[in-house]
């Protein structure tokens, strides 16, 4: 019987329009804009100013703490500007814009074909070099991933857990990365298996990507201590409390770390940029990104330079179809609709979905909530949903602590089985903003 969380989740439709689609190099554009702040914690402080001459892969944004990521240039040119710009959440983030010319990459930077395998650096340099790189969490939490190896005193990671689960309908980038890279990839374990000390590493992936599930198997097998096990198909299996529970039935405890419970979580393209930052010396300056859509003419998987305009792969991908209503950064389900499709593809750019105009409309919402519980069935943290709704509309936001809002993982199962068509989500992320404000203060 295939592994699968035991809690809540839903089956929206998968939509894989381009899984059979190889991943192919989206070409240079005219410029690329790419924002400092790309990944949660503190934004990178410019150490580029206008008129300078960049190369690929040079450091333009140094981080700032250690909760924070280097940024480097995706392309070679010279700096224009270091002035905010309109991203994909619709308002002005500070940027560095180049003109793109040529593609001189930074000395040191291995672009061979050739997979290396031997891993020479000790852990300790090993998670310098991740650092360096500026890599962060590519699943789309886009967390520094230094920070995620750097394990406390007192702590042991065990199993290791690589997510190739990609539950998100439409995306299919990790699904191509897992067929293209999988050398690379398990030398990108292999390089997370010595910083962490673990012993074992689990690879999860849905039942829906067979063919990669049994490439995996089969590559896996010249490299110690790693497993490739297939799991039902299921949202939101990819989230890291989920797929703990599914592969090694351990419970992260409320408002805790995987950590606490002897495990890390990183996702296969993370995982892959490791081993380029590690054996190869790139640092993450592009990225696989899925451009899809049931009207869209080419729908496919790129590989793409951090800061080229979103447009740039609409073009690539056929163009606007004439019904779009939408514009969706990311999934269908956790992803959110962009205004402009000339914001930047950044590091959490995994997707890029098109809907047409009678998928881009939300249901008429009821007056109130019938009672149904569907959402409760749904929510795979045991929430109350709608109780966290209507606290939320109520600004009781005392209230939903104990209710544990701040372990909402804004899946969006609840908006979705939600007959009565209430913007669940909304309100709760509205309340879980408003907590975590709360409790900021009291620390403060």
């Amino acid at each position: 019987m295939l592994k699968t969380f035991p809690k809540g989740g839903v089956h929206p439709a998968e939509n894989k329009l381009s899984a059979s689609r190889p991943i192919e190099v989206l070409p240079l554009p005219e410029q690329v804009s790419i924002p400092i702040a790309q990944h949660i914690g503190a934004p990178a402080t410019p150490v580029v100013a206008k008129g300078d001459s960049v190369r690929v892969g040079q450091l333009i944004a140094k981080s700032n703490g250690f909760v924070s990521a280097n940024i480097h240039s995706s392309v070679s040119g010279v700096v224009e500007s270091l002035d905010p710009i309109l991203d994909s959440t619709g308002y002005k983030k500070p940027a560095i814009t180049i003109k793109v010319e040529g593609d001189e990459w930074m000395e040191g930077i291995d672009r061979t074909a050739d997979v290396k395998k031997e891993i020479s650096l000790s852990s300790e340099e090993l998670i310098v070099k991740i650092n360096e790189a500026g890599i962060v969490g590519l699943g789309g939490a886009t967390f520094p991933s230094h920070v995620k190896l750097a394990v406390p005193k007192g702590k042991k990671v065990d199993v290791l857990i690589i997510n190739g689960v990609e539950c998100e309908p439409y995306l299919t980038s990790d699904h191509r990365l897992m067929l293209e890279k999988a050398d690379e990839l398990m030398v990108g374990i292999m390089v997370l298996k010595k910083v962490l000390g673990a012993e074992r590493a689990l690879i999860g992936i849905e039942n829906n990507k067979r063919d990669a599930i049994a490439h995996l198997k089969n590559v896996s097998t010249g490299y110690p201590g790693i497993e490739v096990y297939p799991l039902r198909v299921k949202y939101p299996q990819g989230g890291e409390k989920q797929l703990i529970k599914a592969l090694i039935k351990r419970e992260v405890p409320s408002g805790g770390l995987p950590i606490d419970v002897g495990t890390v979580v990183h996702n296969v393209g993370t995982t892959l940029a490791v081993y380029e930052a590690v054996q190869k010396g790139k640092p993450l300056v592009e990225r696989i990104v899925t451009i899809t859509g049931k009207g869209v003419k080419n729908p496919g998987n790129y590989l793409v330079r951090i800061g080229t305009p979103i447009s740039k792969l609409i073009e690539a991908a056929g163009g606007l179809p004439e019904d779009v209503g939408k514009v969706v950064n990311g999934g269908p389900m956790m992803g959110k609709a962009i205004n402009s499709v000339e914001a930047p593809v950044t590091k959490g750019t995994s997707g890029v979905i098109l809907f047409p105009s009678k998928e881009s409309l939300r249901g008429e919402a009821q007056p109130s909530c019938i009672r149904c519980g569907k959402c409760v069935s749904a929510c795979p943290m045991g929430l109350e949903p709608y109780l966290l709704n209507q606290l939320a509309q109520r600004r009781l936001y005392d209230r939903m602590e104990p209710e544990r809002v701040v372990d909402c993982m804004e899946c969006g199962s609840c908006s979705f089985v939600c007959p009565a068509n209430l913007p669940l989500l909304d309100y709760i992320r509205l309340g879980k903003t408003e907590v975590f404000a709360m409790i900021r203060a009291r620390k403060s």
